[in-house]
């Protein structure tokens, strides 16, 4: 891997809102208990972090975005740089959240 590899890896920010951890436990039609043994976890946990009582450590927002990955629930990680786009406007990484916001909010379209 190489060292610019490394460094667009360390700026990914993983920024779970309450709002998403709930929808993201609900994908996976699971509950708070259920959620909570996947991430080793208490309940009570879960729960303070759908209410935004408290917000889950950075090691844990990691994990709940590999779990998220691989049950197909569209998030994407808060990046701490600015990207540009073809157009030259900058995005942060707010304006990725709250694309991600969209599409999970987003009725799914059959053919």
């Amino acid at each position: 891997m190489s060292n610019e590899q490394n460094r667009r890896r360390r700026r990914v920010t993983y920024v779970w809102k309450p709002e998403m951890i709930r929808a993201l436990r609900e994908h996976m039609d699971m509950t708070q208990r259920e959620l909570a043994d996947l991430l080793e976890v208490r309940q009570q946990t879960i729960s303070e972090w759908e209410t935004g009582l408290h917000t889950p450590h950075r090691s844990t927002q990691k994990t709940l975005s590999m779990v998220a990955e691989r049950a197909g629930f569209p998030y994407l990680p808060q990046t701490s740089e600015p990207s540009v786009d073809g157009d030259g406007a900058q995005h942060n990484g707010e304006e990725q959240q709250s694309h991600a916001e969209d599409l999970s909010a987003a009725p799914s379209q059959s053919s």
